[in-house]
């Protein structure tokens, strides 16, 4: 058994900083007039600063027993007193220091390679000191581009951008982001921006970097799209072409056709003159859009929702849909959680009765299938079937797998919808059918079916199912739509 005493380690190395013998190297820091020369012992400074080691190297007291003497113009003597503390004694102390001031700090410790620091200060700041990093976003970001030691803080800025690029734009120049950047910024799935303003954001990039290049498309010649075409070489292939819609893509992508693989264009400009045409397993997906405000769902994303209200607007032009840009002119309102508020026809009719244009969602229990549907009327405790023509009942394999969605629409509208006290959301007679066995609308469901019967197509192959939980929303067009 050991027993380790690092505090009196430490506190005795501080003291041997602040004692005025046997130091044998001088550290002259910071700029006139603030100037300081600071006395140190070059066996700690060699094996606690890779960077110090360097100079000391090939800086060494010679045989007249003249000191070793260093020059650090570029760093303060109050930033580096901070710092030849934590060199000696390993203890930092930020509970005063100003945010700027511990920015410097991290500045200085990369200069002399002190790695442990380096790591614990910018996880300080991340953790700390947020809404200063929003604030002053620009700095930090330069900052974080100095070295590859800064990674943590190069991924903060680069998801911060994703997240909220709104605010980063108005203090940052898009133009401005080096290649490397632009890259880890455009190929992230959360990018909180539209597709087709990434692609002019990267268009303009590519000026930037060319500015032998007018910005007016008629003046290029074909030297001119080669030129663009290799600057942007790396950044093309991740733009989500196949997610504008069908105007952009006329104005905004046909124009600079040259940029763009051959076969790529001819498979984007398919997608939109074909509908039968089919997708291709290479094409990158819309990006994930924040889902406040829209919906609140533990089953379903944006994706579905998309699709789901595009189906509700009859707008289904192709099979590229799932790869446009995320539709999303509808709130989803939550009206029921199974797991949150249980899995009973009562409990069903008290929060879903009376309320028009709702969406159901079923997870199926052991699998990742969704199924569900759509009912344009209102759910009733009586009344047996309801008409109507614009009902449909769905199937996705999983949350994330909605390349191949099972949509199927009403084809006897008499029997569109089954209303009950002892039934939940019911699609049909049997097409989606969620019910209590007994006579007891507070028992949970025993008896569920999913078969074709009055609806064109069969949803899912197994016709028993058992839910892991359901959800039930009411639709509500946005005012900004």
């Amino acid at each position: 058994m050991s027993k380790q005493f690092f505090s009196g380690l430490s506190q005795n190395y501080v003291e041997i900083l602040e004692d005025d013998e046997y130091y044998d190297v001088t550290i002259e820091v910071g700029e006139d007039p603030n100037v300081k020369i600071f006395r140190a012992h070059m066996i700690i400074l060699y094996y606690r600063s890779p960077f110090l080691r360097r100079i000391l190297s090939s800086n060494k007291k010679n045989d007249n027993d003249v000191l070793a003497h260093i020059k650090l113009s570029n760093i303060s003597p109050e930033i580096f007193q901070i710092i030849l503390k934590y060199i000696y004694g390993g203890v930092i102390s930020l509970n005063e220091q100003e945010p700027s001031e511990i920015l410097k700090i991290l500045i200085a410790a990369n200069q002399l390679i002190l790695q442990e620091l380096i790591d614990y200060l910018q996880e300080y700041l991340i953790e700390n000191k947020s809404e200063w990093m929003e604030q002053y976003f620009e700095y930090i970001y330069r900052t974080s581009l100095q070295s590859n030691s800064l990674l943590v803080l190069q991924q903060y800025c680069t998801k911060f951008m994703a997240k909220s690029p709104e605010k980063v734009f108005k203090s940052l120049d898009f133009t401005s982001l080096p290649e490397n950047s632009l890259i880890s910024l455009i190929k992230r799935d959360d990018l909180q921006m539209k597709e087709i303003e990434i692609w002019e954001h990267v268009l303009r990039w590519g000026l930037e970097k060319n500015p032998t290049i007018l910005s007016d498309l008629t003046t290029w010649s074909d030297d001119d799209f080669n030129m663009m075409g290799n600057t942007l070489q790396n950044c093309l292939p991740l733009v989500r072409f196949f997610s504008f819609s069908s105007e952009d893509f006329f104005q905004k992508v046909r124009p600079y056709k040259k940029l763009l693989n051959r076969q790529l264009y001819e498979e984007l400009l398919e997608s939109y003159l074909n509908p039968n045409s089919e997708p291709n397993d290479n094409i990158l997906l819309p990006r994930y859009r924040n889902a406040d405000g829209i919906i609140d769902s533990k089953i379903i994303n944006l994706n579905i929702v998309s699709l789901i209200s595009r189906w509700i607007d009859n707008d289904i032009k192709s099979k590229f849909a799932y790869t446009r840009e995320l539709y999303l002119p509808y709130e989803f309102k939550l009206l029921l959680r199974g797991s949150k508020d249980g899995f009973t026809p009562k409990k069903f009719h008290k929060l879903c009765d009376n309320v028009p244009h709702t969406v159901t969602f079923i997870k199926i229990k052991e699998t990742e299938e969704i199924i569900g549907g759509y009912n344009p009327l209102e759910w009733k405790s009586s009344g047996g079937y309801y008409k109507t023509k614009d009902s449909f009942i769905f199937s996705f394999k999983s949350k994330n797998n909605f390349k191949d969605p099972i949509l199927s629409h009403v084809e006897n509208m008499n029997y569109a919808l089954y209303c009950h006290a002892e039934y939940g959301p019911a699609f049909g007679a049997y097409d989606i059918n969620i019910n209590v066995s007994e006579d007891d609308d507070s028992q949970e469901y025993d008896n569920l079916l999913s078969m074709q019967q009055y609806y064109e197509k069969k949803i899912r192959d197994i016709e028993d199912f058992s839910i892991e939980d359901y959800e039930v929303f009411q639709i509500i067009k946005k005012n900004n739509k």
